[in-house]
């Protein structure tokens, strides 16, 4: 499907703690009233590290920022307003405050829950625990791990993650998938064990291939843990997008990067793989829209996001 260039015109919109660009299709108002254009609303998160509670109001340049309750009264207003929402989160769930040295986890996993989080990944933190300490609280999760490119089968994780998951929205098929970053250096050998690190921009192709081609999706998703840019020689989002195809959006995570609005980069195809980041601790909520016209074939988006602050 590719992206349309019928893009006219933008409007920057700031209120309330919101800020979201938006990208106009024409005049969308009539092939919306005729059925036509198809929408999805993308949320996203990426590093939240157990910031439960807003940041204290102690001067710092943080302060007030964050917190779940307020987040989790954004996601409800948005599904209120939106049909098909995707909530989706790139990894480091764990690690950043004593909720997670106390309770290992259980708390950040069964808010998440309770928010209704339809995947996530694992990034290097989760693994902070050691991989039994993510094992445990995986029966708090009403929301699949997501995972292609580590091989857990000599782990307690076997058959306790997933590498995709496609999801079916307002007659729309959308495929996510997750990507780890290398945990030798990162992590300690004891805390994960037998896992398996394997080759992300090659997994990215197999898997990306199978849920575009194979299993016919509108829309591809990887969630990213790799991080967005790096100067020395690694494997970032950047990388990724340029070296693969068939992937739509990467949702990166890792670097903890405020990315100002998405970046769009031409894929091995000349396609485009947009590239997402909202920061960390959970200070803002990403937000992306796509409108799928299928009858042309043509697929626009707006982007935005929302800084989660005492307006809310």
């Amino acid at each position: 499907m590719e992206e349309s260039l019928r893009i006219n015109r933008r409007k920057f919109i700031k209120a309330g703690g919101i800020a979201t660009t938006m990208l106009m299709v024409g005049n969308p108002f009539d092939v919306f009233a005729k059925g036509e254009i198809k929408k999805l609303t993308i949320l996203h998160t990426n590093d939240v590290h157990s910031r439960i509670e807003p940041f204290p109001m102690d001067g710092g340049k943080m302060q007030g920022l964050g917190g779940v309750a307020k987040r989790s009264t954004l996601i409800k207003k948005v599904r209120l307003e939106e049909e098909n929402v995707l909530l989706l989160d790139a990894g480091d769930i764990f690690q950043g405050t004593p909720y997670f040295n106390l309770y290992g986890g259980e708390v950040e996993i069964k808010l998440m829950s309770q928010m209704g989080y339809d995947a996530a990944t694992l990034g290097n933190h989760d693994f902070d625990n050691g991989i039994e300490g993510f094992y445990k609280q995986l029966p708090n999760a009403n929301f699949p791990i997501l995972i292609s490119n580590y091989d857990l089968s000599n782990t307690i994780m076997n058959k306790s993650t997933l590498p995709y998951k496609i999801f079916k929205k307002g007659g729309l098929k959308i495929g996510v998938f997750g990507i780890g970053i290398d945990l030798a250096g990162l992590v300690e050998k004891k805390n994960y064990g037998e896992t398996i690190y394997q080759d992300p921009i090659q997994k990215s192709n197999e898997i990306a291939e199978r849920l575009k081609h194979d299993l016919k999706c509108d829309l591809v998703i990887c969630l990213s843990h790799l991080g967005y840019s790096y100067r020395e020689n690694k494997v970032s989002d950047k990388v990724l997008a340029k070296q693969t195809k068939n992937i739509d959006l990467i949702i990166g995570g890792h670097t903890h990067t405020f990315m100002a609005e998405p970046e769009d980069i031409l894929n091995l195809d000349g396609k485009i793989t947009t590239i997402n980041q909202v920061g960390w601790a959970g200070i803002n909520l990403g937000r992306i829209d796509y409108y799928f016209e299928k009858q042309k074939g043509s697929m626009t988006k707006t982007f935005g996001k929302y800084e989660i602050n005492n307006t809310i």
